[in-house]
């Protein structure tokens, strides 16, 4: 049994990573993004919330008594060493987790043929191994920052340069057109990827 051809879809903050993933998930790709499975992590690993607890401190505790996402994105992004502590601790379980998901993909009686999931640090940690095809969404940098929900800080500067990404990868989308046509292009993409005719 073949498993799906595993795609992944990188590129910088506001580009539309997470709407490429929606279009790719549309046309009719298994989905996932890094983001959801944080998210799990946050919420159902004790091991996770233990180690954040004593690296953080308990203030990064919510109401629930998990670990609040906007309490560590303050700590983390003020302060370079923290930000490491929290990459190297959930990227290899983030990675994990996406491979079982894969894993159990492959194994359903009727497999989907692609699957993709939005890795915002595919490069910077050497995740591209992992896949078959890359995806990079790319957009001039001052549409990226009326895009995106939070300001310019240093994440920025520790990603790869667009054209280096671009270079790299096996398929390029320039994100500066309407949903329409990024979900054309996407059709277009999942069409090759499958050899089917374009719809």
């Amino acid at each position: 049994m073949s498993r799906p051809i595993a795609v992944a879809i990188t590129g910088g903050i506001g580009a539309g990573k997470s709407a490429a993933l929606a279009a790719f998930r549309r046309h009719g790709a298994a989905t996932v993004s890094s983001d959801e499975i944080v998210h799990h992590l946050l919420a159902t690993d004790d091991d996770v919330r233990a180690a954040l607890v004593e690296r953080l401190g308990s203030q990064i505790l919510g109401p629930d008594g998990r670990p609040d996402r906007t309490a560590i994105a303050r700590i983390v992004f003020r302060d370079p060493e923290a930000l490491a502590f929290l990459e190297g601790l959930l990227h290899p379980l983030v990675s994990r987790e996406y491979l079982v998901w894969r894993e159990q993909l492959a194994q359903l009686d009727d497999p989907p043929r692609v699957c993709v999931t939005e890795v915002p640090l595919l490069f910077e940690v050497g995740a591209e191994e992992r896949f078959d095809q890359v995806v990079v969404i790319t957009a001039p940098k001052r549409l990226r920052e009326a895009r995106r929900s939070v300001p310019l800080d240093e994440r920025d500067s520790r990603l790869l340069p667009d054209r280096e990404k671009v270079r790299r990868a096996d398929f390029h989308y320039r994100n500066v057109g309407s949903e329409d046509e990024l979900d054309a292009w996407v059709a277009a993409v999942m069409a090759s990827l499958t050899h089917d005719p374009e719809p």
